[in-house]
Parts: structure tokens; sequence; C-alpha cells
């Protein structure tokens, strides 16, 4: 029987270990990320945007595709229930309704279904935060569009260069990472620590 540290041992038949591979690209996909100073800085900034926000009676909406959904969902699940402890819920949505998505989607088309969520429920001064791990979703570019023309403050999540959304979102970041899923981590752990510094700011 295996005790503690068993499973730990890296190679298997002299190959490196499957999960000890993915785990240093994770690891290696971080220590990048937090290299890089702007892009630190700029979690700070948008968290003290996102609370700035809420204070003016603002709100957040977050919209991506297929696990960037998850993502979007997961960001504002924990602004409108709770991220650590519980407080006052903050307003934002995530455009994962199947009902608008597939009414959307049928009438005018895929690409269509974020930009005519934004222009309905987005407000000047909102705040749209944008998910895309290539950043050439062209239902992601259409809904940057409709945010800008709506003056709500563009936040950008990005991987793979930033593709055709690079340079136009107010605040943005582009993450290491060559594949999706190290890309979303990134992602994930940044709206993580975007809604830490919200709280922090908000004094709750």
């Amino acid at each position: 029987m295996g005790g503690v540290g068993s499973y730990d041992r890296g190679v298997t038949h002299g190959t490196p270990s499957t999960a000890r591979t993915a785990l240093s690209n994770a690891h290696a996909a971080l220590t990048a990320l937090l290299a890089d100073g702007e892009a630190v800085g700029r979690v700070d900034a948008v968290g003290r945007a996102m609370a700035a926000c809420f204070h003016a009676g603002g709100k957040v909406l977050a919209c991506g595709n297929g696990g960037s959904a998850c993502d979007a969902m997961h960001f504002c699940e924990e602004l409108t229930g709770r991220f650590r402890a519980d407080r006052r819920p903050l307003p934002a949505l995530a455009c994962t309704d199947p009902g608008h998505i597939t009414c959307t989607a049928n009438d005018f088309g895929f690409d269509a279904v974020f930009e005519r969520w934004v222009r309905a429920l987005g407000r000047p001064g909102d705040m749209v935060f944008l998910l895309s791990t290539s950043g050439n979703s062209a239902n992601i570019v259409r809904a940057c569009g409709a945010a800008g023309e709506m003056g709500c403050v563009r936040v950008g999540l990005l991987g793979k260069g930033g593709g055709a959304l690079r340079g136009r979102c107010e605040h943005e970041w582009v993450v290491p990472g060559e594949t999706a899923d190290r890309i979303q981590e990134l992602h994930m752990l940044i709206l993580h620590t975007v809604i830490e510094c919200a709280e922090r700011e908000l004094g709750l």
C-alpha cells in the first residue's frame, strides 16, 4: 500500500508525469503574470473602478463562450451571492440565459447574442467584462463595440496575444498561457482578486 508521498514520483518509466507537467505549466504562467507589474497593478485599478461603479449605482455585466461563459457566471454569482464573507449583494449579471441566447442566435445569428444583450441592459458607467481566450470571438468583439457605444467601461480578459480585441477596452489583460485552460485559470484568478480588491475598497 502506498503511503504519504507515494504518488509524488514525478516520472513514469522515465517520462515526466502528466500531472507534474500540467501543474508546472500553470505555475510558469502565474509566475509570468506576477512578473508583469502593470498587469498586477491593473487588478487593483479594476477593483477600485468596480467599487466606484457600484457606489454610483452601476452594475457589472459579463460574457464569454464555453468555459469563459462559466467563468463569467462564476464571477457574477460571487458578486450577487458571496465571495468569502457575508455582505450585501452587489449587482452583476452574466449572459448565460438560454432563452436569450437561443432566440438571438436563431433570429439574428450567434455573433449577435452578446451585443443585443449589452444594448438591452448596459447603461453609461456600467462595467462590461469580456472574456475571450483568443480575443477573436466575433460575438465578444461585437459586444465590445456595443458597450463602447453605450458608454460602459470595458474590461477585457484575453489570451494568445489579445487578437482583435487587443487595445479596444479601457482595461485589459492579455495573460500568458499557450492553451485555453491555462488562460482561463488566470482569468478566474484575476476575477477573484478583483472581487477581493473591490470589497476592500467598499469596506465590506
